[in-house]
């Protein structure tokens, strides 16, 4: 309940509201629902790490900027037959002696992304290639299936009057 909607609007009052606030939040921390910190720290590893995914007629390539890294810092999985994980770390650079950053604004810590792979999609036939700071991942297609053809089952004639 909002108390400046009553024209009640005093410090003491507002700090009574934020207290109010501050147990719900604690209340829904301890809820059997609330989401996991391995959920909430790989969803930001998810959300941290843009890709373009693209389809060709015998492939899906998944392109992820990656500048600074090895080929030792990016990990390409395959999980459950159809789920694509590309992940890794960036470490932070080792400080110099009398260096301070003044600012620091490249992202360092983990990064995840995961891509659900469509049916037709051969996951024994998965290549990661990381070139000039960009990761790309071509995974190829399966052969169309080919369609059924009618199967032709042969009528055997029985003469009258046989016994089985």
């Amino acid at each position: 309940m909002d108390f400046r909607l009553m024209g009640l609007d005093s410090p003491l009052l507002s700090t009574i509201h934020h207290m109010m606030d501050m147990s719900d939040d604690n209340a829904d921390a301890k809820n059997i629902n609330a989401p996991t910190r391995t959920y909430v720290r790989d969803a930001k590893a998810m959300a941290a790490t843009p890709a373009d995914v693209k389809e060709y007629p015998q492939s899906y390539v998944f392109v992820i900027d990656m500048p600074g890294l090895k080929s030792g810092d990016i990990k390409v999985q395959v999980e459950d037959d159809n789920v694509l994980i590309i992940s890794g770390e960036r470490k932070r650079d080792e400080e110099k002696e009398g260096a301070k950053y003044l600012r620091m604004e490249r992202r360092v810590g983990k990064f995840m992304r995961k891509f659900v792979l469509p049916e037709n999609a051969n996951t024994d036939a998965i290549s990661a290639v990381c070139q000039d700071g960009v990761l790309t991942v071509t995974v190829q297609k399966l052969p169309p299936p080919e369609p059924k053809k009618p199967k032709t089952i042969e009528v055997l004639c029985m003469p009258l009057g046989c016994d089985y």
